[in-house]
């Protein structure tokens, strides 16, 4: 594939004439809508803003290369516009950008693509050739300058498997560059950095991870020869390779703009020393930057869910195939009350089923905090989120409180590393093997015990006695409020005092309260898995692909299969669900439901009073959440 395969002569305009970088952005994403490639031009066209609020596109000398990776992109495409009078861009150099290329990428896992991109993004560091195109008086002529340079130059990762031999130097450099995309600005670091090496004379190896993966990897051997190591990242490096070398990192835009200034620190060995057990594993500190507080705690909270998620759906189908089995093989309305709390563990097989499945589970929380921690402070916060998140599944707080054990394992050990780099040496070198995990879990012990848990313990109290309270007052008030329960927290002292109070009716004799509560934890992941389907934008591929499997937990009264949507973006999930749930209890005990059993979901519709009314309220509680989702959630940033 060459670079003009890629561009259509409707993308194309000679005579650009934004005043704004805002203008300019939607000038050239209007063109790149004309190549007839983009299916939703607002979607493509917030995804191209939220790129450059992540870090500015404009590299320097003139240019700006925005690019947007979403599922808006039916075909990979290029868009150009050359600014005759220049527009401010807030370029790495501030000056006015006088050309732009906007590259659109589709999100799927063919990436024949890529490499083009990353070529073309390479070529426009040639002052030769980005001039030429400036001067183009055709579409046709701006065509044949593409071309020509397409044929004559090779790629960049052709080119940095040449390098020379490090024989030739007695200094020997790498590099790393990664940029969120892995699309332009990876390349662009490492043509900087390649030709800041040539112009001193040394030796350089560059590693790029770009969206088509890692390329011209570095040997374990080169690593140990290397004089210093430059890190030019703003995503996910593996760093525990270079423990004990001199190691410079930065964001990936100092390696297109400060190359010759990282070249000079590196030959100087201007560098601190790496420890892998007390630094960062993925992306460089500096790295942080590119991106706001918001779109940190996003990150790291999205590792916590994605490694959680296999554990739910794993775990959440057996639990229901567990409640199947017993709904065939056994008569409900032969069993007493007793017998039905024991509802899934009734016959061998279903117990079977639900022990595995309950197994499964009880992983949920400790991943979920373990790995919000580990990426924040790397592997030795791993083990002090886990045990805050199994302090969290085995006491009140639940899911809320796993949420907030894997943050504070998180800074924990970000404060043992600065307390531990004022320790002697011998000291600090232990510290990962004794002085992390030991004061790490202590203090995290200490922090659940006396904050996290004594506040949703509070909580949880308050509420029950505030339940009882109101026992007596309007049915459909309490329905609102018992449904809304179950879904605030799915699991947490919310869900759980609501669920508490359903049972402890049962054994009272009032059948309506329990029908309320499970109707309202049935809710939210069935309202999940039809947003899912009919909002494709508002959910990542994982979730898209994640999403169906929530009918069966949801109909199977398993609420936790809505957590990993809920923790990815509690802000708009948890209102949507709160609202759909807050209706189907409501509905529930106006249709005057009732339930003699304390879970099972629709694998119990025999022995639910008024099943009919039953159904239509999870309907309507289903509809309305999935609805609200649709409206609230925002459409994914697909990276």
């Amino acid at each position: 594939m060459r670079i003009t395969d890629l561009l259509d002569k409707r993308s194309i305009s000679l005579s650009g004439t934004p005043k704004s970088k805002s203008e300019a952005l939607d000038q050239v994403v209007e063109l790149m809508v004309n190549s007839g490639k983009i299916n939703d031009k607002e979607a493509y066209r917030k995804q191209v803003y939220a790129r450059e609020e992540e870090s500015t596109t404009g590299i320097g000398e003139g240019i700006a290369i925005p690019h947007g990776k979403c599922d808006a992109v039916d075909r990979p495409g290029l868009a150009a516009m050359v600014v005759k009078d220049g527009v401010d861009f807030d370029s790495l150099d501030g000056e006015p950008v006088t050309l732009i290329f906007l590259i659109a990428a589709p999100n799927t896992e063919d990436n024949v693509h890529l490499d083009v991109l990353s070529k073309l993004s390479v070529l426009m560091m040639d002052e030769d050739f980005s001039q030429a195109l400036r001067g183009a008086r055709s579409v046709e002529e701006f065509l044949a300058i593409i071309d020509k340079a397409d044929e004559e130059k090779a790629d960049i990762d052709e080119r940095l498997q040449d390098t020379g031999t490090a024989e030739a130097s007695d200094i020997k450099i790498l590099a790393v560059t990664s940029c969120p995309t892995g699309i332009a600005h990876t390349y662009m670091a490492a043509e900087g950095i390649e030709k800041a090496a040539k112009e001193k004379g040394c030796f350089v190896k560059i590693e790029t991870r770009g969206a088509g993966g890692a390329k011209n990897v570095l040997t374990q051997q080169e690593i140990s020869e290397a004089h210093c190591i430059i890190v030019a990242a703003d995503a996910q490096v593996p760093m525990e390779r270079f423990d004990g070398k001199k190691v410079i990192q930065c964001q990936v835009s100092d390696g297109i703009s400060k190359a010759g200034e990282l070249l000079e620190r590196a030959l100087a060995g201007d560098a601190p020393v790496y420890h892998a057990a007390a630094g960062s594993r993925g992306t460089a500190p500096t790295a942080g930057k590119s991106g706001g507080p918001g779109h940190k705690v996003y990150t790291q909270l999205m590792n916590g869910v994605s490694h959680m998620l296999p554990f739910v759906v794993g775990g959440g189908i057996l639990i229901a195939l567990a409640f199947l089995i017993d709904g065939i093989c056994v008569d409900m309305n032969a069993l007493d009350l007793a017998e039905r709390e024991n509802f899934g563990t009734i016959t061998p097989v279903a117990a079977w089923f639900k022990h595995l499945g309950d197994t499964a589970f009880a992983f949920m929380l400790p991943v979920l905090a373990g790995f919000i921690a580990m990426a924040i402070g790397d592997r030795p916060a791993l083990a002090v989120g886990f045990v805050g998140g199994m302090l969290a599944s085995a006491g009140h707080s639940g899911f809320l409180g796993a949420l907030a054990a894997g943050f504070i394992g998180g800074y924990i050990i970000l404060l043992l590393r600065k307390v531990c780099d004022r320790l002697p040496d011998f000291l600090e070198k232990i510290a990962p093997v004794l002085i992390y995990p030991l004061a790490g879990i202590l203090l995290m012990g200490i922090a659940m015990s006396f904050v996290v848990e004594p506040v949703m313990g509070g909580l949880n109290t308050a509420l029950n006695n505030g339940l009882v309270s109101m026992g007596g007052t309007s049915k459909v008030i309490l329905g609102i409020i018992l449904g809304g329960m179950m879904a605030i927290d799915m699991g947490g002292p919310f869900n759980k005092a609501a669920y508490v109070f359903g049972t402890a009716a049962i054994a009272a004799g009032n059948y309506d309260i329990m029908a309320a509560v499970m109707i309202g934890g049935m809710t939210p992941p069935c309202a999940i898995a039809l947003a899912s389907l009919l909002f494709k934008k508002k959910f990542t591929k994982e979730e898209r692909e994640s999403g169906p499997t929530n009918f069966i937990m949801g109909l199977a009264f398993i609420t936790e299969g809505a957590i990993p949507f809920a923790a990815s973006d509690p802000l708009h999930v948890l209102p949507a669900c709160i609202a759909g749930s807050g209706v189907a209890g409501a509905m529930s005990m106006l249709f005057h439901c009732t339930l003699m059993a304390p879970h099972g979901g629709i694998f119990v519709f025999p022995v639910v009073g008024n099943a009919a009314g039953y159904a239509a309220a999870l309907v309507v509680g289903t509809l309305v959440s999935a609805g609200l989702l649709g409206v609230l959630k925002k459409n994914v940033e697909n990276q």
